[in-house]
């Protein structure tokens, strides 16, 4: 791994159940994650993602690239334009910056109305493996 090297994009479909099942496995019981009308009701067009199933994601985009030996360091996001269903984010990332056997990727989570998640990820890969 080098600075400067890109991942491939990872095309994530947002789907009602991934919102809920997020929501659920996270213990976010929030209205907004998860009825539509209640939503609504508070101002959003239909139910959204929430941050901690969108960190997950990001964490999953990284490891599943830089493979089993992969160990996530410290994860920084912000969150931006809702994932509502029906849409589909495109994580992508670039490296840039790398230590020894770590590195620091700048994640970008963009859907059909802007950047859904911006930050940086700083992942450890163990020397006998290197990304997939």
């Amino acid at each position: 791994m080098e600075a400067g090297d890109e991942l491939p994009p990872l095309e994530i479909p947002i789907t009602r159940t991934l919102i809920v099942a997020g929501a659920i496995a996270s213990r976010d019981y929030q209205d907004v994650h998860h009825d539509a009308e209640l939503a609504r009701q508070k101002g959003s067009p239909d139910i959204f993602m929430n941050i901690l199933t969108t960190n997950g994601l990001v964490g999953r985009y990284i490891t599943d690239h830089f493979g089993p030996t992969a160990e996530l360091r410290r994860v920084a996001i912000r969150l931006g334009a809702p994932n509502y269903p029906g849409d589909t984010m495109v994580l992508t990332g670039r490296v840039e910056e790398v230590d020894g056997d770590t590195a620091t990727v700048r994640v970008i989570g963009a859907n059909g109305i802007g950047k859904h998640v911006t930050g940086t990820v700083t992942v450890t890969v163990s020397a006998a493996e290197g990304p997939v």
